[in-house]
């Protein structure tokens, strides 16, 4: 036995089956769980974020958004993570109006330290009585302390 691949006298062992192979193919297969943890930390960081915004837990809204933020919202232009993360905790503190999210996230690409959503958000303003329906894309990377955050994001509300 050569390499932990038996040999026949004269025979060379097949390319499926030799030890770097064995190897590769193990490798491949062990990233998709990771691929399926990060997609599954990137859900349960919307849904963090979704309720703490709809409890108003302003204290960790940001948290979600990279400092490094570029934001595009049709209306509204762009706007980095300081600009954004004011509009939102102005929004929470507002007495006037009570603002609720809900969430559908249509899906999550994972490649590497990049992932892409695509989502919609319905956000209900009462008193009010306003509905807001907004479709988009964001950008995630997975950060140095290991947490996914928004980079980039686009969004457009939808046409009444």
């Amino acid at each position: 036995m050569r390499s932990g691949v038996a040999l026949r006298r004269g025979t060379m062992p097949r390319a499926g089956h030799t030890p770097a192979s064995v190897a590769l193919a193990a490798l491949l297969l062990s990233a998709a769980p990771v691929l399926a943890d990060d997609a599954a930390d990137i859900r349960a960081r919307f849904a963090q974020w979704t309720d703490d915004f709809n409890a108003k837990r302003g204290g960790s809204i940001c948290d979600l958004f990279s400092s490094e933020l570029i934001s595009t919202v049709r209306g509204q232009g762009e706007a980095d993570y300081g600009t954004r993360c004011d509009i939102i905790t102005r929004s929470l503190a507002d007495p006037a109006r009570e603002f609720h999210y809900q969430l559908d996230l249509h899906e999550v690409i994972v490649e590497g330290k990049l992932a892409v959503v695509r989502r919609t958000w319905t956000l209900f303003v009462t008193p009010l009585n306003i509905t807001v329906v907004e479709h988009g894309f964001d950008v995630l990377r997975k950060e140095a302390d290991g947490q996914w955050r928004i980079v980039r994001f686009v969004s457009y509300e939808e046409e009444q």
